[in-house]
């Protein structure tokens, strides 16, 4: 395992980079509503992408055709713009957006409502974004990267919810995937230690039901077994002197 130990002026680069996606999950709020299909939302997205001068990393990385991925429902992650997926009243929708600017990369998630959605799904969008913060506020050198993985899925446990084991978060910035793997599970005080400078994306994917999901044909589109919703919240993360930066967070999103 090679960790990438970022300079300041490195982690700078990444925060600019972070700074489109945070401008753009606005533009994505406002246009997740019901009639629209995830086609126009990433074409949407993209557009705003090269306005600010970045690059959507997600197009054509190993072949995913799309800009952003776009998850509607009980697709856990990767889900392909499509113009035959049309956004209805009720669903929730999640965004996974990479973005690379001056060979830099940001990555962040969130999942939104369309419309009026079931008390149900306003609970599960509040627990998975509240995981994060669990998880993150482990985050300061000479922890490890198993404090955040077990403070994450001992809340959403607690909750009643499950998380998939087969995905996790990683290393972000001088490439879309780096060392090393931040999973959504694990023990406290096991897997590498963070030091200043390393950049970790840490995003919680939280199921309804079941844990398990299945692969379509596509090769990429990932949903729940059962059917049941998922939600996904994640962002880049810099390990501080005492503590972190979130890279990718707008100004009062943080929950204490």
């Amino acid at each position: 395992m090679s960790i990438i130990i970022k300079s300041k002026r490195e982690i700078a680069l990444i925060k600019e980079a972070g700074k489109i996606i945070i401008e753009l999950f606005d533009i994505l709020k406002a246009h997740s509503v019901p009639g629209i299909s995830t086609y126009e939302l990433d074409r949407i997205a993209n557009t705003f992408i090269e306005s600010r001068g970045g690059k959507a990393s997600s197009y054509k990385y190993e072949g995913f055709p799309g800009h952003i991925c776009i998850s509607v429902n009980d697709t856990l992650i990767h889900g392909i713009p499509s113009k035959k997926i049309i956004l209805k009243e009720g669903d929730i929708v999640s965004y996974d957006i990479l973005v690379t600017k001056n060979g830099y990369t940001a990555d962040a998630a969130r999942t939104f409502p369309v419309g009026k959605v079931s008390s149900e799904a306003s609970r599960l969008i509040e627990v998975t974004k509240e995981s994060f913060f669990k998880g993150v506020k482990e985050v300061r050198p000479n922890n490890h990267i198993g404090d955040i993985s077990n403070a994450i899925e001992s809340y959403v446990h607690s909750k009643g919810y499950s998380l998939n084991e087969d995905f996790s978060g990683h290393g972000v910035g001088r490439e879309v995937h780096e060392d090393p793997y931040v999973p959504n599970t694990g023990l406290p005080h096991t897997g590498p230690i963070l030091k200043e400078g390393m950049t970790i994306a840490i995003e919680p994917m939280v199921n309804e039901g079941s844990k398990e999901v299945k692969i379509l044909e596509d090769g990429w589109t990932t949903k729940t077994i059962d059917g049941k919703l998922s939600c996904h919240y994640e962002n880049t993360v810099a390990v501080t002197s005492d503590g972190y930066e979130i890279l990718t967070l707008k100004e009062g999103e943080e929950i204490n």
